[in-house]
């Protein structure tokens, strides 16, 4: 058992019986009553996704769950592979478990899994991964002054996101996971 405090993305929890994986968390501190965690969980046997809040301070049961470090391989149709860091083994990982967070993926990524009873059951990647920069167009004499000052640019893994107009092709920056957005340029 555990409370509020444990929630985090990737945590598994025992909702009315069932397992879940937590994909999405927020604290939310409101000027009046009492703050609370806002959820999207998803089912590890059943794959349905459902929302939850728990009060602040609320017990929340907490499964106990092992963390490896892995390695991203390639994508072949709806699976992902990963090696195993210590044990060099591959693992096949279904795309529906990894959602939204499977863009974030290149060739030679290092993540944490984690698993319950030998199943993966979610992927914790880092706050920022560097990316090269493939397609950026050039800025335009004028572009601050309407007050556009990103533009949409192509990384090496085929992201697109916005990035500041200064951002050109060939350039290392860091993406935040989280967000998705432009989080600096990566220093030489």
């Amino acid at each position: 058992m555990g409370d509020t405090t444990d929630i985090r993305k990737g945590a598994v929890i025992r909702h009315n019986g069932d397992l879940f994986v937590v994909t999405f968390c927020q604290f939310v501190n409101p000027g009046k009553g009492v703050a609370f965690t806002k959820t999207k969980m998803k089912g590890i046997s059943s794959g349905k996704t459902i929302e939850n809040t728990y009060k602040s301070g609320e017990s929340v049961d907490t499964v106990q769950v092992d963390y490896i470090n892995m390695q991203y391989l390639y994508h072949n149709g709806s699976t992902y592979s990963f090696m195993n860091q210590t044990s060099y083994e591959t693992v096949e990982v279904d795309g529906e478990l990894l959602g939204d967070d499977a863009k974030y993926l290149k060739e030679g990524l290092e993540l944490v899994m984690a698993t319950f009873e030998d199943r993966v059951v979610a992927m914790q990647l880092p706050k920022k991964i560097q990316y090269k920069v493939l397609e950026s167009p050039p800025a335009v004499k004028g572009d601050t002054a309407s007050g556009n000052v990103t533009k949409e640019i192509k990384l090496d893994n085929g992201l697109d996101i916005y990035a500041p107009i200064f951002i050109k092709e060939g350039e290392e920056i860091l993406v935040n996971t989280e967000t998705g957005d432009y989080a600096g340029r990566v220093n030489e």
